[in-house]
């Protein structure tokens, strides 16, 4: 195998990807973190209501520490009529009953930070709930008033304003628009009706959000994961749009405008009046790649979810590397660093996308009538791809259940779906309910564990049982201690603030060197020799016949 040069060798302006990574080293916490989403509802039911809360989060940090994370990110836990499980915010400032308290809420961040774990909240500023406090008073407001300024309320067109403003459609079905009672106006809401979307061009949206950002923080949290980040700003036209997507991703005038930039660098300098380092992280999917620069700015967010590599189809190491160089090339044009995603809670499981006739692909779900993934095949390829990505420099997202190897639950029945996709599509669209059944915890125990009865929101499927913690706990080769053999390994070795230099390994290989580690995926389908003097740190499969790799297996190596 020969060493080649990363394209992140030169950069432009003269600076070096060495200098960069070498900065990263001592930087803050989040460039080389991994941090770990709960999807509340779903991790754990701590009062047995059939649906996971914050008390059954704490009663799980210590699992978390164990498994070798930096952060958890929790998903909302806000007051919320769950139309939209919670991400549509009726009260910014409270949790919702169904998860606890705010004294709840102050327990967990207390215990998880005397863990060394830092916690980070999901902030939904894009839309609120329609039974938000503005929202009601601007349903009983009239046009033109200040109330319905805060949302973005417009008339109607045809002779009383029976159409619709314009042609946008909601992300998850149907026009965009909903007609106020009573008169004319309409209200934009760009996914379920029952999430306005707020208008940003208000002074009274920024300075409310200020003070949300501000709340959060004097209670002690060290960060926000910003959902929708890309689509706050609108054209103030609201134009006629041709409705597409680019590199999978929507495109049109209500999606990345340059306006938004300026509300993140106000944020920015909110978070930088706190000690402690606190960060965000933008959920903006935009394409072309570059365009995520913007968000990741020395004066805006720390981090932006890369989606690329996320929505990255097949099963080819050039494909792979391609990403990689993109991403990392990127981020170090401006003085970040990468962050590493292939799961969370709006897109299928990994080992079931990679278990699929056309790998990696992303259907909208998956159902008892569409093909189903073969569940070995995906399950031993998403824990190669663990390998390759926990061991690429920068900071990791992992989504609950990942380290067990969950696969999707694809057979769940249309009459438990509640996805507002799902819903207003009239199933056309499955839905992300399949990766958000409950996590199982004890193989034999009611709800598999995840409460102290027989109730979960989501019923799980038989299958899930073979994945719970109990039966991977201290089981040699399990995916649960392959993962925290991965993350203790990849903290040893200081990965995360390494440097990547590609080795050319053939076409079915990828190679590369970070520190002293080499990594070595085989995408191919036959067995491929193993550098000659090399160990074997850790690999994702066991190697039956010795200096050999298999298909669809990767390996740490150490040696020559």
């Amino acid at each position: 195998m020969t060493a080649v040069t990363s394209p992140l060798e030169a950069l432009p302006g003269g600076t070096s990807a060495a200098s960069l990574q070498a900065a990263e080293a001592g930087r803050a916490w989040w460039t080389d973190a991994i941090i770990y989403q709960i999807y509340p509802r779903s991790f754990a039911d701590a009062n047995g209501d059939g649906i996971g809360d914050l008390p059954g989060v704490t009663s799980r940090l210590r699992y978390l520490k164990r498994l070798g994370v930096d952060a958890l990110w929790l998903s909302p836990f806000y007051k919320s009529p769950q139309a939209d499980a919670g991400y549509d915010v009726a009260d910014y400032r409270a949790v919702d009953p169904l998860f606890g308290t705010l004294e709840d809420f102050d327990r967990l961040l207390h215990e998880a930070h005397g863990l060394g774990i830092k916690v980070i909240v999901d902030l939904v500023p894009n839309h609120s709930s329609d039974e938000h406090a503005w929202f009601q008073a601007a349903f009983k407001s009239p046009p033109g008033s200040a109330e319905r300024a805060r949302y973005l309320f417009r008339d109607g067109c045809g002779e009383d304003g029976e159409l619709p403003p314009n042609n946008w459609q909601s992300v998850f079905g149907g026009q965009a628009w909903s007609r106020a009672p009573g008169d004319r106006q309409w209200y934009l809401h760009l996914f379920d009706g029952k999430q306005p979307d707020l208008n940003w061009d208000n002074p009274q949206v920024r300075a409310e959000f200020e003070d949300v950002l501000r709340f959060w923080l004097d209670r002690g949290v060290d960060g926000f994961r910003v959902d929708v980040a890309h689509g706050l700003v609108k054209d103030s036209e609201l134009p006629d749009t041709e409705h597409r997507k680019e590199n999978g991703v929507l495109v049109g005038p209500m999606w990345d405008q340059d306006g938004v930039h300026e509300i993140y660098r106000a944020w920015r300098r909110i978070l930088d009046e706190y000690p402690g380092e606190r960060m965000m992280v933008a959920e903006a999917w935009v394409t072309p790649q570059e365009r995520l620069t913007h968000y990741i700015r020395l004066d805006e967010m720390q981090q932006a979810f890369n989606f690329d590599y996320l929505l990255l189809e097949g099963w080819e190491a050039a494909a792979f590397r391609n990403v990689i160089d993109a991403s990392l090339a990127l981020s170090a044009a401006v003085d970040a660093t990468t962050t590493w995603v292939t799961s969370n809670h709006d897109v299928v499981r990994a080992p079931s996308r990679y278990g699929l006739s056309r790998p990696g692909t992303h259907p909208k779900g998956i159902d008892a009538a569409g093909e189903q993934p073969d569940e070995a095949l995906g399950l031993r390829r998403a824990r190669a791809l663990a390998l390759l990505t926990l061991a690429l420099p920068g900071s990791a997202y992992l989504y609950q259940g990942e380290e067990l190897g969950l696969p999707e639950h694809t057979t769940l029945e249309a009459r438990y779906r509640q996805d507002p996709m799902f819903i207003r599509t009239r199933g056309a669209d499955i839905g992300r309910d399949g990766c958000r059944v409950p996590l199982p915890w004890k193989a034999d125990a009611p709800s598999l564990g995840f409460g102290p009865g027989d109730r979960s929101w989501l019923p799980q499927p038989v299958a899930y049982a073979r994945y719970a913690v109990d039966r991977q706990e201290g089981v040699a080769g399990s995916t649960l201690e392959l993962y925290r053999q991965m993350l203790q390994l990849r903290r040893e070795h200081a990965l995360g603030k390494g440097r990547l230099c590609w080795v050319d390994a053939g076409r079915d290989l990828l190679a590369f060197d970070n520190g002293d580690i080499r990594v070595l995926i085989n995408f191919g389908t036959e067995a491929a020799e193993l550098p000659a003097g090399s160990q074997v740190l850790l690999s994702s499969e066991p190697l039956k016949e010795p200096g050999e790799l298999p298909a669809n297996t990767a390996v740490w190596l150490t040696g020559p």
